[in-house]
C-alpha cells in the first residue's frame, strides 16, 4: 500500500490546510443569509410544500431556507470547494429535512449537528469535500458505510449515483430509509448492518465513502472497491485526532493512500 501526503498540496489549496476539520463537533454558525431564492430539485420542492402546508407563514420559512441553502454554497465555495457538480447537490438537498427538529433552523448553518444515538449530520464542509474527492460520475454504484439521517446519501444521489448505505443504528436506518423514499431519492438503498463487514451481495463499488472514523481501513471494504475506484475514510483512534484518507485501487490490484487533512468524526463501531 503507497501512502501519499497531500497537505498543503492541491487538495488542500484554498482550504483549511493545517486546521481539524470537525465533521462531528461544533463550530460557529454562518452570518445571516441574503441570496435570493433558486429554483431546486423536487426534494427541495417537497420540502417547499411540506413548510407551507405546516405552521403559518411556511412559505416564509421555506423561503428561509431556500436563502439560507444559496448561503451556504457561497460558503463553501470560498472554503475551496470547486466542483460545481457539487455544489449544485448541496444547493438542491433540503438539509433541514435532514436534521433533529431542535436544530432545524441551524439547517444551514456549516457545523455538525447531533441526530440522536451518539450520532451526527457531518459538516456540511466535510460532506461537500468528500464528495468532491470521489469525483463520482452518473451511475456509479458508490457503498456508504454510516448512513446516519441520510444528508450524505441524498447528495450522492443528487450526483447521479446509485447508493447502497449501511447503518449500525436500527432506528437511525429506519428513519433514513423512509425520509429518502419520502424525497423521492429511489436510488438509495439502505440497510441496518454492521458496516465493517461491507454489502458484498452488491459488490464491486466504483466509489467508497465511510463516515465514521474506524481506526484502521476495514479489508472488507478495500476489497468491495472496484479496480480503478476510490475510497474516502477517516481513519484513527477513538478521541483522537484522525486523518482523512483518499484510497485508489490501480489496474495491478496497488492501494495508494493519500491523507487529505486532520478530521474529528465519531467512531465506527460494530
Amino acid at each position: 500500500m503507497h501512502s501519499d501526503n497531500l497537505a498543503g498540496g492541491k487538495v488542500m489549496a484554498g482550504r483549511v490546510a493545517g486546521a481539524l476539520v470537525c465533521a462531528g463537533l461544533m463550530t460557529p454558525a454562518l452570518p445571516a443569509c441574503s441570496a435570493p431564492p433558486q429554483a431546486g430539485s423536487p426534494a427541495v420542492g417537497a420540502a417547499v410544500e411540506l413548510a407551507a402546508e405546516g405552521e403559518p407563514g411556511g412559505f416564509q420559512e421555506a423561503e428561509r431556507f431556500t436563502e439560507a441553502r444559496a448561503a451556504l454554497v457561497a460558503e463553501l465555495r470560498r472554503q475551496g470547494i470547486q466542483s460545481e457538480e457539487v455544489l449544485a447537490a448541496i444547493d438542491r438537498v433540503p438539509r433541514e429535512r435532514f436534521v433533529a427538529e431542535t436544530y432545524r433552523d441551524l439547517a444551514y448553518a456549516n457545523h455538525a449537528s447531533p441526530i440522536g444515538h451518539g450520532q451526527t449530520i457531518s459538516q456540511p464542509f466535510i460532506v461537500a469535500l468528500m464528495s468532491e474527492l470521489l469525483e463520482t460520475k452518473a451511475g456509479d454504484r458508490v457503498l456508504e458505510i454510516g448512513t446516519g439521517s441520510g444528508y450524505q446519501a441524498a447528495i450522492l444521489a443528487e450526483l447521479g449515483c446509485e447508493v447502497f448505505s449501511i447503518e449500525i443504528v436500527g432506528e437511525l436506518a429506519a428513519g433514513a430509509q423512509a425520509l429518502l423514499h419520502e424525497l423521492d431519492y429511489g436510488r438509495v438503498h439502505v440497510r441496518h448492518g454492521d458496516g465493517y463487514l461491507g454489502w458484498p451481495e452488491q459488490a464491486p463499488f466504483d466509489k467508497v465513502i465511510v463516515t465514521a472514523a474506524p481506526e484502521e481501513i476495514p479489508a472488507a471494504l478495500v476489497a468491495q472497491l472496484r479496480v480503478g475506484g476510490k475510497m474516502v475514510i477517516p481513519v484513527g483512534p477513538r478521541g483522537a485526532v484522525q486523518q482523512l484518507m483518499l484510497l485508489e485501487k490501480s489496474a495491478d490490484g496497488e492501494v495508494r493512500t493519500t491523507r487529505i487533512l486532520p478530521v474529528a468524526f465519531v467512531p465506527m463501531v460494530r
